[in-house]
């Protein structure tokens, strides 16, 4: 707290302002500046304050960001504001009105909660952390719906709330933590605390194995922009044993619907990649359906099929060559070809997307993309490009 409660005074407000939009090549010369009117311990705070403002503008509206204060741990491990707050559209939606945000860190999903008419009752045990999260609320005038408690999450009565939100910590002193059970707090715990709430919701790495999933929760995964962002597992929305994928903008949600493994068939004129979200929730055999396709290999999340089928939840590539994997033979291609632009795709595959630009030396005007993939086992070069709706369509 050493570093934000002087940024909090009159005097730290308004070097804060100073100090705004500060580019790091210009630091130096700018603190240089204003120590000679600011303590040296409170210039770099703001600096640093600056600093972590630009970074979190990537997560945050601008506007948003340039107000709120942050920590760096809080930068990176803050839910981006799409997905809070497509997931506090999901609670209003089940009628929610009040929130337990526990491990709320910076305030996040708090600010988008409290943004969507919830009360909320935000709690983290670290002290900085808690009050951080306390400064964001006053920052954006939402300290009516929003009391930020320092508190051991494992000690807080949830009774009185229509909901509970858990985002354990999953990044320890060496990194990310992959075992649920490592996370602070365990997923048991969190799930022990959503089974007594009446409705609940449970952030979780993407990563997580479907077996980990409790019978009575829905399993949804989120990516904004095409990248898996979390997944999350809700309680008390009438669906349990559900799996969804949603993707934002939008949001655009797929259904789990049961379906068995897709057949694999020849590499036909398309080629469809699933959203990453689709992947992780097991639903490439709902994205195959849909476009009439199959699979390239058993093992390898690539669709195949002879039409263009327009869907949200994958990307057409119009295929044009299809090699055996041979980097000789590709060079030729591409030189014949002309490309000079060279996409790579990867997936089960060891060969690396720069290792194989530097073999190739692709020089031209033209643009390609090349999958390194599997075809029925065998480990294949398929070429070609973004697909192009038929004129009319």
């Amino acid at each position: 707290m050493n570093d934000l409660a002087p940024l909090l005074t009159p005097e730290g407000r308004a070097l804060l302002e100073e100090v705004r939009g500060t580019a790091p090549a210009d630091e130096l010369a700018v603190a240089t500046r204003l120590r000679r009117d600011y303590p040296a311990d409170l210039v770099s705070a703001a600096l640093g304050q600056a600093r972590l403002r630009q970074r979190a503008a990537a997560k945050f509206a601008a506007a948003d960001a340039e107000r709120m204060f942050f920590t760096p741990n809080g930068v990176e491990q803050s839910t981006r504001a799409s997905v809070a707050a497509y997931r506090a559209r999901r609670l209003t939606d089940l009628g929610v009105t009040s929130v337990a945000d526990l491990c709320c860190g910076i305030g996040g999903d708090a600010i988008a909660l409290a943004r969507a008419g919830i009360r909320v009752l935000a709690v983290d045990r670290d002290p900085l952390t808690a009050a951080v999260a306390r400064a964001n609320a006053e920052a954006l005038g939402l300290t009516d719906l929003m009391e930020v408690r320092e508190a051991d999450v494992t000690e807080v009565d949830t009774a009185g709330y229509d909901a509970v939100f858990v985002d354990p910590a999953r990044r320890g002193g060496r990194g990310r933590i992959f075992d649920p059970e490592a996370y602070s707090p365990p997923l048991s715990w969190a799930v022990a605390a959503a089974r007594r709430a009446p409705h609940a919701a449970l952030k979780i790495a993407p990563g997580i194995p479907h077996e980990a999933v409790p019978p009575e929760a829905e399993a949804e995964w989120i990516s904004d922009g095409g990248d898996v962002k979390e997944a999350v597992l809700w309680f008390g929305t009438g669906a349990p044993g559900a799996v969804r994928a949603t993707l934002l903008p939008g949001p655009r949600t797929l259904l789990g619907r049961g379906l068995p493994d897709p057949e694999v068939r020849p590499v036909g004129r398309y080629l469809y990649e699933p959203d990453g979200a689709v992947i992780r929730a097991h639903l490439v055999a709902e994205v195959a359906e849909e476009v009439a396709g199959g699979l390239l290999d058993a093992t390898i999340a690539y669709v195949t099929a002879d039409e263009l089928h327009p869907t949200p939840y994958a990307t057409p590539y119009e295929i044009t060559d299809q090699l055996p994997f041979n980097l000789k033979k590709l060079k030729a291609l591409l030189r014949e070809r002309e490309v000079g632009t060279l996409t790579v795709k990867k997936r089960g595959s060891a060969v690396e997307p720069e290792e194989l630009r530097r073999k190739v030396k692709p020089q031209g005007p033209n643009a390609a993309t090349v999958f390194l993939t599997r075809v029925a086992g065998a480990p294949t070069m398929l070429v070609g490009g973004p697909a192009r709706p038929p004129e009319g369509l």
